[in-house]
Parts: C-alpha cells; structure tokens; sequence
C-alpha cells in the first residue's frame, strides 16, 4: 500500500519526511517484522525491535520518539480506528457477503466445522484484521455486532428466516440435548434445549449458502453454562451433584431463561440471582416471584446462596469465576476434643 493512501484512509500524520513511499504488509508483532512491511505499534516499547527488523513505517496513538528518520512515522488519534479504516478498503473488492447475528448464534458457529470459505467472526481488532485481510474473495462472514464493529462492513444481511422447525428433539435435560437434524443423530449434545433455536437459526443458514458442515461435540458457550457443585459449593464433574449454579454473563437473557427453567423444571426449587441494576427494566410480572433475589455486589450473591435451599440458581451478571474463593468458610480441624 502506498502511503499517500495509508495516510487517506488512517486518517494519520506523517511527522517526518521518510524515503519510503509504500508498505508491503501490515504486522502487529514486532519479531514478524519483515523489510518493507508497517508496524501497528499497539505496544510503544516494541517500536525500537520492528525497526531493527525492517519496518518501513510506524503507525502509533501514543508519544514516540521517532528514531530513524528514513522510515514514515505515522500518528493517529486511535489505533483500532485506523485498522478499522484499513480493513474497510481492504473488503471493498473481495466481494463477500456479511451476516450479522446475535452472540449466542455465533459462538455456537465457532464450534462448528465448515469450508474455509465461511468465517465466524470473533476476537480483538488484530484477530479480526488478520483474518479479514485474507480473506477468499466471495467468502461468507458472521459476526456478531454485540462483539464486533459493524462499522468494519459497508453491507450487512439479516440471517434468512426459517419458519418450519428443523430439528427434532428425541431427549432433553436441563444442560443436554439428543437431536436430530437432516437425518443425522447427534447423541447427548452438552448444549441445553435453551440454545436449539439459535442452532436452528445457524443451520439454516447453512442451508441457504449450501456451506458444508460438521457437527462435532459441543462445550459451554459462556451463556446458561451450568455447574455441578456440592453443599459447600465447590465444583463437582457434570451431573454428579443436584445442587447447580447457572451462571449467565448478559442480563438481556433473564426473562427468557427464567421462562425456560420455570416450563423445563416443574419438578425443581428455583432460585434466580439478578443485579439490582435490572430491577427497572425487567417485566413486573417477574419481579413478583418470591425466589426472585437482587444483588448489588458479590458478598450478597454469596449470602443468597448461603441463605437459601435449591436445586438451581440462575445467577445473572457474573461468571463462575465467582468459585474461585470459597463461598463457604470451612471448619479448620483440631486436635482438641
């Protein structure tokens, strides 16, 4: 790339007057630095190592000494703005489609096999740079715009709607699902029936593209993800236990799985955890639940549990890293009688 054009689309200023006029590639890491290539100084202090190793020109956001006055020294307002531009210009002739979905439906997508001509889109703006910037032309991207810019795309498609059911339960629990789909029998999926729309909604997708794919075992999505744990709520196998905590990270997700446990679980004591933040905006019908708890920090979930009989409890708002300290202060053995 030229730098007059590096210049245009970053938005950048050159603060010197180099000899060089083009770059070969863009690099992030500084011991992949080649001769030629644009260093994306993320990290200032690996700056001096690209230099050593042939940059032609450094981009940056924060104070830099310049200390080769060949090379172009290129200073932007933002980093991942830049990229964002640069990426932008870079799809514009690879002609590909660009599907935008909810998380859920895209982490599913992560877990499963398909042509390399369909990329589910996730991680930082160097993951997503990388991956974009090489790109087959004609390819088919997902992303979700809860994780990633939209600004990255100039024309984004809604996921096409699928009105027939296209995937027959055979047996459900909670946390697992025995399935079929397309004539294929996917045995004791560790996916909930909670997820089996989103599926859907993917597998859908894949048979409007006519993508190739392959479902392979499933592991927790960071979403409903249930722990098995005993009285002093340390953490047991899967399915060992009848005390479990469901941890769910987005609390856009409440209603509709306190719905599900509350039709899935009859038979259960249910206890739902939620931050005292969502008390505005959750229906008032849910609010009226008597095993409906609110909590401001991680001491009163804590308390919540201790303080309460269960099967489950719905935790909203956190993540299971709420185990890593015990939640039970344990009885310190003595020898006195």
């Amino acid at each position: 790339m030229r730098l007059e054009n590096t210049l245009a689309l970053t938005h950048g200023e050159l603060i010197n007057s180099p000899f060089v006029n083009s770059f070969n590639n863009i690099v992030f890491e500084a011991k992949a630095v080649k001769r030629g290539d644009l260093f994306i100084a993320f990290d200032e202090k690996s700056i001096e190592d690209a230099v050593f190793n042939g940059a032609y020109g450094v981009l940056f956001d924060k104070p830099t000494q310049i200390t080769d006055s060949e090379i172009a020294w290129i200073k932007v307002k933002n980093i991942e703005d830049a990229l964002k531009r640069l990426l932008r210009f870079e799809l514009i002739n690879k002609e590909i489609s660009v599907y935008a979905c909810g998380d859920i439906t895209l982490k599913l997508a992560l877990q499963v096999v398909t042509e390399p001509s369909f990329i589910a889109l996730h991680g930082d703006i160097k993951s997503v740079f990388k991956e974009l910037s090489t790109i087959q032309k004609g390819s088919t991207v997902l992303f979700s715009p809860n994780l990633i810019c939209a600004d990255l795309f100039t024309n984004i498609k809604e996921l096409p709607k699928n009105t027939a059911q296209s995937i027959n339960i055979i047996e459900q629990t909670l946390f697992e699902t025995s399935f079929i789909y397309d004539n294929i029998f996917y045995e004791r999926q560790l996916v909930s029936p909670f997820f089996m729309p989103y599926l859907e909604e993917l597998l859908y997708l894949f048979k409007v593209l006519k993508i190739n794919f392959r479902l392979r075992k499933f592991t927790p999505i960071d979403h409903f993800e249930a722990v098995f744990t005993n009285k002093n709520f340390e953490i047991k196998d899967f399915g060992t236990s009848d005390k479990v905590l469901i941890f769910e990270k987005s609390t856009s997700l409440i209603e509709n799985e306190i719905s599900f446990l509350q039709k899935q679980a009859t038979w259960a004591k249910i206890i739902y955890i939620i931050p005292f933040t969502c008390k505005q905006t959750l229906d008032a019908k849910v609010l009226e639940y008597e095993n409906i708890f609110l909590y401001k920090n991680e001491n009163e979930i804590k308390n919540i549990l201790q303080s309460n009989s269960f099967h489950f409890a719905l935790i909203v708002g956190v993540n299971k890293s709420l185990l890593e300290k015990p939640l039970v202060r344990q009885t310190q053995l003595t020898l006195d009688f």
